[in-house]
C-alpha cells in the first residue's frame, strides 16, 4: 500500500511532471499484477524482462511504449526500492519503424481549424502558428504571451528546456481577447475564496500569492476546480484530451482522410516553414529540439521544396516524331 505513494513521493521531488507521474504509476502496477501482486522488491531483473518481453510479444505495444515502462521500472528500483537494476539479460526489443510525420496542405489546415469552435479555434491556431506542443499550448500562462516582442516563450518543455518561438500576427487580437477572459475568471474566483492557478510546486513554495496574478493565469483554464495537496481550491488548465477531441471531431467535419492529431500541426508548421524558404537550424530553434537531426525528417516530407522534385506525369509531352 506504500509503494504507490512513495513513487509519487519520490517522482515530486525530482519534478517530473503530472502526466510522467501517472504514466509510470500506471506501469508499475501493472507489472506487479503481471507478477502476480507481489512486491516489486521481491522481483528482479528477470521479472522486469519477462515483463517488458510480454508488452511486446503479447500486447504488441510500440517501442517508444515499452521504454516508457522500461524507464519506470528503472525509476522505481532505483530511486524507490533502492535496489538499481543491473543487466537485464536478453529479451525482445520492440521494433521502431521509420515512419514520416503526417502533415496537412495548408488548406487542409485551414479547414480543420475553421471546424473548431471557441476556445479550440484559438489552441490549434497556437499549435499551427507557433509550432507548439499538446502540453505546452494547454499551460500556456497569460505571462507567457509576449505581445510586444510577437513571441511566445514555452517553459519547461520537453526536456525541461525553455524556448522562444513565433507569434502569428492573425491572432494578436485573439489572445488578447483571451488575456481579458482571463482576468475576469480571476476576479470571479477571487470574489468567491478560489486560491487562483495552480503553480509550480518549487515556486508555489516561494510565492504563493502569484496563483492571484494576472501574470500566472492559465489562457486555457479548465472550467472545473481543482483541490490542491493543502486542501484549497485552484484552477488548473484546460484538460489536453479536450482539445484532442475537438481536432478529431474537426479533421472528421472537415473531410480529412489522413489521421490528424494535436502534434500533426506541429509537423506542418515545420514543413511548411521549410517549404518556405526557413533554413533547418532556425527550425530546430523554433521546434526545441535538441539535435538537427530530429529536424531533418521533415526534408523527407518537404520534398518538391527541398529537392526541386516534379513528377514526371506532370512535365509537358516534347513533340511527336512523325
Amino acid at each position: 500500500m506504500k509503494l504507490i505513494p512513495s513513487l509519487c513521493a519520490a517522482l515530486r521531488g525530482r519534478q517530473y511532471s503530472p502526466a510522467t507521474e501517472k504514466a509510470y504509476v500506471q506501469w508499475v502496477l501493472r507489472y506487479v499484477r503481471f507478477h502476480g501482486i507481489k512486491h516489486p522488491k521481491d522481483l528482479g531483473e528477470v521479472e522486469v524482462a519477462a515483463f517488458l518481453q510480454h508488452l511486446v510479444v503479447e500486447e504488441q505495444v510500440s517501442a517508444s511504449t515499452q521504454n516508457q515502462a522500461l524507464c519506470a521500472l528503472v525509476f522505481l528500483y532505483r530511486e524507490v526500492i533502492g535496489q538499481p537494476l543491473g543487466d537485464l539479460g536478453p529479451f525482445r526489443y520492440a521494433e521502431r519503424p521509420s515512419t514520416l510525420p503526417v502533415v496537412m496542405a495548408r488548406e487542409e489546415v485551414e479547414r480543420v481549424i475553421t471546424e473548431m469552435g471557441p476556445p479550440y479555434r484559438l489552441m490549434a491556431q497556437l499549435m499551427y502558428g507557433s509550432g507548439l506542443r499538446l502540453g505546452e499550448c494547454v499551460s500556456l500562462r497569460v505571462k507567457d504571451v509576449d505581445f510586444a516582442r510577437k513571441c511566445i516563450v514555452v517553459r519547461a518543455g520537453k526536456g525541461e528546456k525553455d524556448r522562444q518561438t513565433l507569434l502569428a500576427e492573425a491572432i494578436l487580437a485573439s489572445l488578447r481577447r483571451q488575456v481579458d477572459q482571463a482576468r475576469i475568471r480571476l476576479e470571479d474566483d477571487l470574489e468567491v475564496g478560489f486560491e487562483g492557478a495552480t503553480l509550480p510546486m518549487a515556486y508555489a513554495r516561494k510565492a504563493a500569492s502569484a496563483g492571484r496574478q494576472l501574470d500566472w493565469q492559465f489562457l486555457f483554464a479548465a472550467s472545473r476546480l481543482s483541490v490542491g495537496l493543502d486542501g484549497k481550491s485552484y484552477r488548473h488548465h484546460v484538460d489536453p484530451s479536450a482539445l484532442q477531441r475537438a481536432v478529431r471531431v474537426a479533421s472528421e467535419k472537415a473531410g480529412i482522410t489522413k489521421r490528424i492529431g494535436c502534434h500533426t500541426f506541429r509537423h506542418s508548421f515545420a514543413t511548411h516553414l521549410l517549404e518556405n524558404g526557413t533554413d533547418l537550424r532556425t527550425i530546430q530553434t523554433l521546434l526545441g529540439h535538441s539535435s538537427v537531426r530530429t529536424t531533418q525528417i521533415y526534408t523527407h516530407v518537404a520534398v518538391r521544396a527541398t529537392l526541386g522534385a516534379v513528377s514526371p506525369l506532370d512535365r509537358p509531352l516534347g513533340p511527336t516524331k512523325s
